[in-house]
């Protein structure tokens, strides 16, 4: 199915997986805001890496929990054009037993994945309903469906972004807008590559393998599709089979 374009705006976007999803909106004709907070030069690499194919991409650079800021920057968007893809994926982990986490480690995860959740979301959502069309793809956690040891935080944090999801994909369902969760399990990062080894990642997945930041790229891309207009309010895994 044709789409026309839109202006799509990818919190942390300067991740592995943030980068993958720019790469996959961007090649769907889509104008990508790639947005980050501490890791701006990575962001502005990957507009390069997609303005050098002919693609439109465009670095930003705000703190997510600073509900004043990101306000002010939103509105600079909007004021050239609706945004209409919307992926919450900018997260953070602050790991350690809950015994001995301190409240600035619980308090900064849930200011993160949650409050920022609200504060990109909030100010684009009427925008949008106007438009009578919008995607918001959130990018949860298999934390938030299993638990982890030493994510209590993290776990909690998206396990309420998944209700969240579900709740306002009740509200904008008749405004041509849909909001899913996106769930990934364990996807082959710099990140994952330090802490899992491949033994544990066969014990741990069924598929015997990590999954690729395009693997989740593809599916938060079909989300954003004219062909995924009717899935709404859903919490979607992609985990190799772990849940």
């Amino acid at each position: 199915m044709n789409q026309q374009p839109k202006c799509a705006l990818v919190t942390g976007g300067s991740g592995a997986i943030g980068a993958a999803i720019c790469r996959r909106l961007a090649a769907a004709g889509h104008r990508v805001y790639v947005h980050a907070h501490t890791h701006r030069e990575a962001a502005e690499s990957v507009v390069r890496e997609l303005t050098a194919q002919g693609l439109q991409a465009e670095a930003l650079s705000f703190d997510i929990t600073d509900a004043a800021q990101v306000r002010q920057q939103l509105e600079l968007l909007l004021e050239r054009a609706p945004i209409q893809i919307l992926v919450n994926n900018a997260g953070v982990h602050e790991d350690a037993a809950f015994p001995a986490m301190s409240t600035a480690q619980w308090q900064h995860v849930l200011d993160v994945s949650l409050s920022g959740f609200f504060n990109v979301t909030q100010p684009l959502t009427l925008p949008m309903i106007r438009t009578r069309w919008g995607r918001i793809i959130n990018i949860s956690s298999v934390a938030a469906l299993m638990g982890n040891r030493g994510q209590v935080n993290y776990a909690a944090a998206k396990g309420a972004l998944n209700s969240a999801t579900r709740a306002l994909a009740l509200e904008l369902a008749t405004r041509g807008i849909t909001v899913n969760a996106v769930v990934p399990g364990l996807i082959d990062t710099s990140m994952t590559r330090d802490q899992f080894d491949a033994e544990t990642i066969a014990r741990l997945i069924p598929m015997k393998r990590a999954g690729l930041p395009e693997e989740v790229a593809a599916l938060v891309a079909f989300l954003a599709s004219e062909d995924a207009a009717y899935i709404t309010a859903q919490i979607i895994s992609i985990n190799g089979g772990m849940t």
